[in-house]
């Protein structure tokens, strides 16, 4: 039986010193999907690891920690999932990061939820307590009556979808200040950063 101890990080160090080098010389990403486990009896620290030993998150260039936060649910059936993910190790960009989005069953990522993420962050869309309004216009009351509001009037959606375009490079150039500053360098972001190649 010691034989086997250890025997998935074992195979997993040596597979991974292999694999490293044929990855960067054909210029190729390789994405390992892992489940956390809960070490018994740990009293400080945080008892979930990941399976496989320590060689993977030694190797990763990112490491992304994805987990749901709440059921989405409307009528009492379940359509889909808030998802929070958060990026625990990254070489190549700055770390710790995290993004909030709706995964709903059969469709995916949700782009209208998206949209109404980005415009209460551009200040396109106004939230004041459960209530969304862009303009003069009141789309509804809590997100899910705003996204309605939009799948009824495409037009809108589409209005919103080309401000955020428009406006978009607001938003990242804040991000781009805040590394920066974090990598204590200056970076100037323009609008013709982001303009569509098509």
């Amino acid at each position: 039986g010691d034989s086997f101890v250890g025997l998935h990080a074992r195979l997993m160090s040596q597979a991974l010193r292999k694999l490293t080098g044929i990855i960067s010389k054909t210029n190729c990403i390789v994405i390992f999907i892992n489940q956390l486990r809960e070490k018994v009896g740990v009293m400080y620290g945080n008892p979930e690891v990941t399976t496989g030993g320590r060689a993977l998150k030694f190797y990763a260039s990112v490491r992304i920690d994805v987990r749901r936060v709440e059921t989405l649910k409307s009528g009492g059936e379940m359509i889909g999932n808030r998802t929070r993910a958060k990026v625990v190790k990254n070489k190549v960009a700055p770390p710790f990061r995290e993004a909030e989005f709706d995964i709903m069953y059969g469709e995916g990522i949700s782009l209208l939820g998206e949209m109404i993420d980005l415009g209460v962050k551009l200040d396109l869309i106004q939230k004041s307590g459960s209530w969304f309004n862009m303009g003069e216009v009141r789309l509804g009351q809590g997100r899910d009556a705003a996204k309605q509001y939009f799948k009824d009037h495409p037009e809108e959606a589409d209005k919103l979808e080309a401000a955020i375009r428009r406006d978009f490079h607001k938003l990242m150039s804040n991000q781009s200040r805040i590394a920066a500053k974090a990598a204590g360098r200056a970076v100037d972001v323009s609008a013709d950063d982001f303009d569509d190649a098509d």
